[in-house]
């Protein structure tokens, strides 16, 4: 029978708290009253987690279903193929870390109902550390206006899709993107509501600098080209600006003579100029880069096994 409600967990090296998310997910969807399905995700794993969702599957094989990836290939990519193998009216995404409360899941649903087709969460107070609360509140603000996509939190993934989302989003073949972001650009009716968030239950982020660095990067580029317009814009009014400084060099020359004076200032000019042309080119290998992931046509994830129960009985799909 089609599930009411799809829940989507990407796991990546949670084996210490995944206990903890079994006692507090399965009573909370089940206080619901809804027809579920939850959907573990292993995106490689190097420690037991794999073993652990594939025994919670046989406790629970009736509303379980465990997605194993042959490797690593991040977040975002677990959740496009928890997407693809979701039966549900409504998709629920959530983290492994119990830092998005499962119980909060009934609030996204009840919102959904009201006729949204989107719902986003917003954390009332953030349990993580200062530097990566006030990095991210910067890039929330910096991605609005470059991308036009109104996240108030982006990187709480505690969201609701409706079908209707979820099938425009499993019909993309984008090799790099951000969930969150995608979905909102095929959403009719997106809203937002507040939601509670707590530290991690065990373990530790996954996330380094890098990645959030490289996160954000794929964000910008994948959604927005205001980034290379500036930069075209910004190459034009330096151009302009150089060509006057040359003119105004050889009114000197001509009017004063040669002098020695101004030269440091020279080069703190030509070092800026070489700074912003070093930068525009690797915003446009940014670009290009995206471009050469997508024409090689690589598979984004492979897929090593799926544990999931027949009307029948229960099968290991290879």
């Amino acid at each position: 029978m089609k599930p009411e409600l799809s829940v989507v967990i990407p796991v990546y090296n949670e084996e210490s708290g995944l206990s903890k998310l079994f006692e507090r997910l399965y009573p909370a969807l089940d206080a619901l009253g809804y027809s579920y399905e939850v959907i573990f995700v292993n995106d490689g794993s190097r420690d037991r987690s794999a073993g652990i969702l594939a025994e919670q599957y046989r406790l629970r094989p009736d509303v379980t279903r465990v997605v194993l990836f042959n490797g690593n290939y991040g977040q975002h990519m677990a959740i496009m193929a928890g997407f693809e193998a979701t039966r549900g009216d409504v998709v629920v995404t959530l983290d492994a870390d119990l830092q998005n409360p499962p119980e909060e899941i009934g609030n996204l649903v009840a919102k959904m109902r009201e006729g949204y087709d989107y719902v986003g969460s917003i954390r009332r107070k953030r349990q993580d550390s200062a530097w990566r609360t006030y990095a991210s509140k910067a890039m929330n603000r910096l991605r609005e206006k470059i991308t036009r996509i109104k996240m108030t939190d982006q990187g709480n993934m505690l969201r609701a899709y409706g079908r209707n989302v979820i099938d425009l989003v499993n019909r993309c073949s984008e090799v790099n993107t951000f969930v969150p972001a995608l979905a909102y650009t095929f959403s009719r009716n997106p809203t937002e509501i507040v939601v509670e968030h707590e530290e991690r239950s065990a373990g530790e982020s996954k996330y380094s600098f890098y990645s959030l660095l490289r996160l954000n990067f794929d964000l910008v580029t994948g959604f927005s080209l205001v980034p290379l317009q500036f930069f075209s814009l910004l190459g034009i009014g330096l151009s302009f600006a150089s060509a006057a400084l040359f003119i105004l060099i050889v009114l000197r020359r001509l009017l004063i003579g040669a002098e020695v004076g101004g030269v440091f200032t020279l080069f703190a000019i030509t070092f800026f100029l070489m700074g912003v042309i070093l930068f525009s080119i690797g915003l446009l290998g940014e670009y290009i880069g995206r471009i050469y992931m997508q024409v090689r046509a690589r598979p984004r994830y492979v897929v090593q096994a799926i544990l999931e129960q027949s009307s029948s009985e229960d099968k290991q799909a290879l």
